[in-house]
């Protein structure tokens, strides 16, 4: 019997480890600096522990912004869990592929085209129709989609 309360206890306390390993750090993005972007949403990513949204840069006109090389400039968000942001509106159903979004992120340090939400921040939903003003929080609807 005696044997056994080491056991349980190495048990014990790596179950009470095992959620501060699942979720990662955040020291991979920048978080002193912010980008804001404006695109068309190519994919949405549900997931447990972070959504993702992966859109094409437009620009003012809502045309297409393309690299040296002529093909789309892309870029992709993470934010908080499906779950958390699905209550908020951010889902799959309400964000179809073509919806333009503006959303601010932290980039990530090693210089892809990808970044963390901020906490405290949102994605601005547009439509399918890029607004004459933009996609902006008085054109669109601002969802707060906060990452932990």
């Amino acid at each position: 019997m005696h044997a056994l309360r080491p056991c349980s206890l190495v048990l014990a306390l790596s179950l009470l480890a095992w959620p501060a390993a699942a979720h990662h750090s955040f020291a991979m993005y920048d978080q002193a600096q912010t980008l804001t972007f404006t695109g068309k949403l190519t994919r949405f990513i549900p997931g447990a522990n972070h959504a993702q949204l992966l859109f094409e840069l437009i620009d003012t006109s809502g045309a297409g912004v393309l690299d040296a090389a002529g093909k789309p400039v892309r870029w992709g968000v993470e934010a908080g869990p499906a779950a958390r942001i699905a209550l908020q509106g951010v889902t799959p159903d309400s964000f179809p592929v073509g919806t333009i979004l503006t959303v601010s992120l932290n980039p990530l340090r090693d210089g892809r085209t990808f970044g963390a939400m901020p906490n405290g921040s949102g994605i601005i939903h547009c439509g399918t129709t890029l607004p004459a003003a933009g996609c902006t929080a008085a054109t669109g609807t601002v969802y707060l989609a906060d990452n932990d």
